[in-house]
């Protein structure tokens, strides 16, 4: 059964805005390529409905939903189990992660980054 991630981010009007995330999606499927990676927004952007269309009709059977947030607010966990929902497609398992800020690595290496001299 092949694997697939979606990144999920809020979104913006500024395309430069999404840059980060689309250097985040190109490092994990560089990572990892045998998985199907796809990146969706919020807002203004590609929904999670049409990224978990394509990362399915790429041959994803189970794919990870990944909210690129750094905390779990209204976003994360209200807005974020619907439309995960509302993606559901037959014969594809959806799971819904934590926000990625939550995970104490990526706390870590936040304040590595704040604290490094530049």
């Amino acid at each position: 059964m092949k694997a697939g991630i979606v990144l999920v981010a809020h979104g913006s009007r500024d395309p430069q805005w999404a840059r980060p995330f689309e250097r985040i999606a190109a490092a994990v499927a560089q990572k990892l390529p045998a998985v199907c990676v796809g990146l969706a927004f919020l807002e203004h952007g590609r929904s999670i409905e049409e990224t978990v269309a394509a990362v399915a009709a790429r041959g994803a059977a189970s794919i990870r939903v990944v909210p690129v947030f750094l905390g779990e607010g209204a976003h994360v966990k209200e807005d974020l189990p619907r439309l995960v929902h509302a993606a559901a497609r037959p014969g594809v398992s959806l799971v819904l992660d934590r926000a990625i800020g939550e995970q104490p690595h990526v706390v870590e290496a936040i304040a590595a980054a704040i604290c490094a001299e530049r």
